[in-house]
């Protein structure tokens, strides 16, 4: 049986969008993958860019509000903004909390390559830490 995990980032733009295709691309043997956000505003078009780089498709996914997912039972929780670990204690859902903080790759500002070179190191950062991650953890 597959753990569930739950990416949270404040807009489901950027970070909790390349977690969650990055999740399931390269562990979606062991996950079953969910992203959400505490004030969704659309995936960000740089994060799809920079993704279709690796080989990874996230224009289909969707940008989420966390209410989505308020009753559903995770084995992980994971927090990938500092904004969104604060608000995350309002998330009724359980599961094994846990936070990642990772710069928002929106907020860059520059030319357009040095945007998304922002992406692209969030995104190499993201890979690690996913690689990384635990997964044999029981439903709390």
């Amino acid at each position: 049986m597959k753990n569930k995990i739950l990416f949270l980032c404040t807009g489901n733009s950027a970070r909790s969008q390349m977690a969650e295709g990055l999740m399931r691309r390269l562990r979606g043997n062991k996950f079953e993958v969910f992203s959400a956000g505490s004030e969704p505003k659309g995936i960000h078009p740089l994060a799809v860019e920079v993704m279709k780089e690796i080989g990874i498709d996230i224009s289909r996914q969707r940008s989420k509000h966390l209410d989505e997912y308020g009753k559903e039972n995770f084995n992980y929780i994971v927090t990938l903004c500092d904004h969104a670990a604060k608000t995350c204690p309002l998330f009724p859902g359980k599961g094994e909390r846990q936070h990642q903080s990772f710069p928002d790759p929106a907020a860059a500002e520059g030319s357009r390559e040095e945007r998304l070179e922002r992406f692209r190191s969030v995104r190499d950062e993201l890979k690690e830490f996913i690689l990384s991650f635990p997964d044999n953890r029981e439903i709390n």
